[in-house]
């Protein structure tokens, strides 16, 4: 059954973009509802100069970037004006993406996570040929399960408190908890990591398509081979399409993984229900749907995602401390897909010692 929201006042999303002025809900509680920068627009950097010829008097400021950035003078609606152009010039919403649309973050179930007595670390081995996992994420701490691994990096602190206001934020510890299933699944698998979602959970598609862009870069400088692609959020579109940006993007990267979404719905969430991304919905612990998560012939996979136990940072009277909590919803459905994915790589290339890495299907192509 899809969610709809039709009191304004009761929309989690109608509460969110009131808060905050970046941000506007189109379509409030109706079909083509959607999460936008407000303002923005995303277009190819070789058509910028098509888009701004065509929307030269509304402009107010452009990023001339890979994925340039318009930003139009205040009162304009960017998905009616996107629209509008889809026709002569492929400009597009900049859409905010999120683990907290609908249930179960706003929902009831699973809300926020509850500490839990931390499991037994798992197993510190090393496979070989490496088998890499690229998660995108709040980022990950060095949790006690992490610190010490051959693939750890310093990569800073996940943000808990952005705001400041002495209360530990929404989605605080996400990435460290998708990373400790990962691990819990999958011992031996390498992980890398790229923060891109706020401890809010949110991000968006300009974010996520850079962070994509630049990570292949990245590993093709290193020589390293990205084996899976791990997305834990995605958006709804006023036009349930998959925003451009991201499907072009997306193109370089053989084995994606995505979170399906918890609004309870079956609109598409993209980038999780594109053909070539498997979209993983959250089963609860008799195998069921669980209510919360999104549904529809997109979705591929279920993986529980109900009860989670994992890896979690959080604050006590504002100190950092390790340990571990339980937690609902598709983000935490996806790395057990991811995990068993990696596992079965690792073990074909046990089975066949010259399948190295980078070899087979299902490698991303970092040289171009």
């Amino acid at each position: 059954m899809s969610v709809v929201h039709t009191d304004r006042s009761r929309n989690p999303l109608s509460r969110l973009a009131e808060r905050r002025p970046d941000l506007l809900l189109h379509d409030p509680g109706g079909p083509a509802e959607c999460l936008v920068r407000r303002g923005q627009l995303i277009v190819p950097r070789d058509r910028l100069p098509d888009a701004v010829r065509a929307l030269d008097r509304w402009i107010e400021a452009v990023d001339p970037s890979e994925h340039a950035r318009l930003r139009l003078r205040p009162g304009l609606d960017c998905v009616r004006v996107a629209a509008d152009l889809a026709d002569r010039v492929p400009v597009a919403a900049n859409h905010v993406h999120s683990v907290l649309v609908g249930a179960p973050i706003l929902h009831g179930t699973g809300a926020r996570p509850v500490p839990a007595p931390l499991p037994p670390e798992p197993a510190r081995v090393d496979w070989a040929p490496p088998v890499t996992v690229l998660l995108l994420d709040t980022g990950v701490d060095p949790h006690p399960w992490f610190v010490g691994r051959p693939w750890f990096g310093d990569w800073g602190l996940e943000a808990l408190d952005a705001d400041g206001d002495g209360v530990e934020d929404r989605q605080a510890g996400h990435g460290t908890f998708v990373a400790g299933v990962l691990l819990r699944h999958a011992p031996g698998v390498r992980i890398r990591q790229h923060p891109v979602l706020s401890s809010q959970g949110l991000t968006d598609d300009r974010t996520v398509a850079t962070t994509l862009r630049r990570a292949r870069h990245l590993a093709h400088a290193r020589g390293e081979t990205v084996d899976i692609l791990l997305l834990t959020a995605g958006c709804h579109t006023s036009d349930d399409r998959c925003p451009p940006v991201l499907a072009r993007e997306l193109s370089h990267w053989p084995t994606v993984v995505a979170a399906a979404g918890n609004s309870g719905s079956a609109r598409p969430f993209w980038p999780a229900a594109l053909p070539t991304v498997t979209a993983v919905g959250a089963a609860a612990a008799d195998g069921s749907p669980a209510p919360f998560s999104n549904h529809g012939p997109w979705v591929d996979r279920l993986a529980p995602g109900v009860d989670i136990v994992s890896a979690h940072v959080h604050l006590v009277a504002g100190t950092r401390t390790y340990g571990a909590a339980r937690w609902s919803g598709t983000s935490f459905a996806a790395p057990f897909v991811a995990a068993e994915l990696a596992a079965e790589r690792h073990e074909a290339q046990v089975a066949v010692p010259d399948l190295g890495p980078g070899q087979g299907v299902g490698s991303v192509h970092t040289g171009h």
